[in-house]
């Protein structure tokens, strides 16, 4: 892996950025405002570039860090410059009160998201389940799921590159279950839990 796309210029995209250029990777960020996006390549370092908007994005995985919201409308305004990439969906959509997703039907972000991206593009949704304090000093686990195995090949290559595990939880339809773990993270950091210090993982018992 030699270069990622950041679509979005908040603070998901700088924590990702970050590890990403301490693995070796170099980053490209995109930012519908051009000059938060060239501050956030600077930030960076590492020899991050700011590619132009809606052009045809430098890396090979093109992580959309953007509100649930933002994610499928700028898929379909990519368009065609994502032809051939791997898009990772990193979203969550939450509802206003944090007790269930914004979409009533069984689908995902990612889903809808590979409705509208063009042929031979590969969505896979993963981050999603980390909470933003834990991905920029932990250690956690990323659950991946898509439809495409080489595509989510390159993603968990991207994620060991960072530090972290990857594991494969299957198709794309377990994006929407995904999203499902991401809103029990978020309700177990303001009930049983009681803070964000933590990420959902998976223990391995021999015998």
């Amino acid at each position: 892996m030699s270069t990622i796309t950041l679509i979005g210029t908040g603070n998901m995209a700088r924590t990702i950025g970050t590890r990403a250029i301490a693995g070796g990777t170099t980053v490209e960020v995109m930012g519908r405002d051009q000059a938060k996006a060239d501050a956030l390549a600077k930030a960076l370092g590492g020899g991050a570039t700011t590619g132009t908007w809606g052009a045809v994005p430098a890396g090979d995985i093109v992580i959309t860090a953007l509100l649930y919201n933002g994610v499928v409308p700028v898929v379909a305004e990519y368009g065609d410059a994502l032809a051939g990439k791997v898009v990772v969906d990193i979203s969550n959509p939450f509802n206003t009160t944090f007790d269930g997703l914004a979409h009533s039907e069984e689908t995902s972000i990612a889903q809808e998201a590979a409705k509208v991206a063009p042929a031979g593009t590969s969505v896979v949704k993963a981050f999603n389940t980390i909470l933003r304090n834990v991905l920029e000093n932990g250690r956690p686990t990323v659950f991946i799921a898509g439809d495409n195995a080489p595509a989510k090949a390159s993603v968990a290559e991207f994620v060991t590159s960072l530090g972290l595990r990857p594991l494969d939880v299957g198709g794309l339809k377990m994006a929407h279950w995904l999203e499902g773990m991401g809103l029990i993270t978020v309700s177990l950091a303001g009930n049983g839990i009681g803070h964000g210090d933590f990420a959902l993982g998976v223990d391995e018992f021999a015998g």
